[in-house]
């Protein structure tokens, strides 16, 4: 019988743009990690094990980050798993937790990035996403843009194309994102553009503008997990967020076989995580009402909506348009600001969106707070590929 897991604590550092301040990866660390300590008020000594994500660093700079927390010789695994680092190591620590290994685990999760758009750092051997690269110039071909927008911007050509969805559609999540984000003082953005603004940036492959496209970032989130006896022990009861069901996903034959740039981004991992997570949960799309989703790309926000349930295939331009994804409308998606606001530490972004949700479900998330949530749903993706789906549901309900 596996055990219940809860988020009794959290924490994440401000996200900055890459070489804007002056820290390291221990200090980023350091600061989510005693946050979120502190926010569960219990000390690192309880901690039993440690799962901490990065993309880009050196072997065991997981133990160098929590070496600033503490050493109490625990064992900490290092996380490697593209964009989708951070949720990775969260999965883990609520693995270990619902296994009956440990009673009480912390996720961390960091990033030092350079300037500019992700490029190849090893050019010896096989690139992780060959194979998806292949599909896509087979399919549309390659052009004189960063890779990731051109990828994800290719899945919402293919969507427009298919179901008629227009450029300004795309856009208004951009606008959306931007405007939550406004609310978020630990967003790398903080401003606000209107929908002009939006599609008059700079085209960096359509139909995805610059303020579409989510930026490299440096920054650092953590969370600590418990079981219900560590909650009970430590009288966590009252801000004990419950992870109702957790899955994780990989690429499937349909990624490839289909000859889809929408199944190539990850649409059908994503679908499939989600199915689990819901499953566990005894939840559905329909009793949650905020939801971070991975908007790496406004395009992969619509797309997301369709595989997450919140809209049939084809549809989800419909709920942008009716501004059911934002404040007054059936869900509040990426009040934080979404990585196209609130930017992207790789490592650091899954559990960005734990700590928002969870500050949601506690009602603690001030000006940004969606009134009445008593259950949210995260998603977090990473290309080459591992989708990963939670469910949250609030203490007491």
């Amino acid at each position: 019988m596996s055990r219940k897991v809860y988020v009794v604590g959290v924490g994440m550092t401000k996200f900055e743009k890459p070489g804007s301040k002056q820290w390291d990866y221990p200090d980023m660390a350091k600061e989510a990690g005693q946050k979120a300590l502190a926010d569960a008020g219990v000390p690192y000594d309880a901690v039993e094990q440690v799962a901490v994500g990065y993309c880009y660093g050196d072997s065991t700079a997981g133990e160098r980050a929590i070496y600033e927390i503490g050493l109490s010789g625990v064992p900490i695994y290092n996380v490697n798993n593209n964009c989708s680092t951070g949720s990775t190591a969260l999965f883990l620590a609520k693995q270990l937790v619902e296994g009956g290994l440990v009673d009480c685990a912390m996720a961390l999760g960091f990033e030092k990035m350079e300037k500019g758009s992700l490029g190849i750092k090893y050019t010896d051997r096989t690139v992780p996403m060959d194979k998806h690269m292949k599909l896509m110039v087979e399919l549309r071909g390659f052009a004189k843009a960063p890779a990731a927008p051109q990828m994800f911007g290719n899945a919402g050509r293919e969507h427009m194309e298919k179901y008629g969805t227009k450029p300004e559609t795309f856009a208004r999540i951009g606008w959306k994102n931007h405007k939550h984000s406004v609310n978020n003082p630990y967003s790398q953005f903080q401003d606000e553009y209107s929908l002009e603004d939006i599609l008059a940036a700079p085209m960096v492959f359509d139909p995805l503008t610059k303020l579409q496209c989510c930026p490299t970032s440096d920054g650092a989130g953590a969370a600590i997990l418990a079981s219900e006896a560590f909650v009970k022990k430590h009288g966590l009861e009252a801000q004990a967020v419950e992870i109702a069901g957790m899955a994780m996903a990989t690429d499937l034959p349909s990624t490839f076989d289909e000859k889809s740039c929408i199944k190539m981004v990850g649409f059908d991992m994503s679908q499939q995580a989600a199915r689990k997570a819901y499953e566990q949960a005894g939840l559905g799309p329909e009793d949650a009402q905020v939801v971070e989703l991975h908007d790496c790309f406004s395009a992969n926000e619509l797309i997301t909506y369709e595989a997450l349930g919140l809209a049939p295939e084809g549809k989800g331009a419909e709920l942008v348009l009716s501004g059911a994804t934002t404040y007054g409308g059936r869900w509040v998606v990426n009040p934080s600001g979404g990585l196209i606001s609130k930017g992207h530490p790789l490592g650091a972004t899954g559990l960005a969106q734990c700590a928002e949700l969870n500050w949601q479900l506690r009602g603690l998330a001030e000006k940004r707070q969606v009134a009445g949530a008593t259950a949210a749903i995260q998603h977090n993706i990473g290309l080459g590929g591992a989708a990963v789906v939670a469910v949250y549901r609030k203490p007491g309900a």
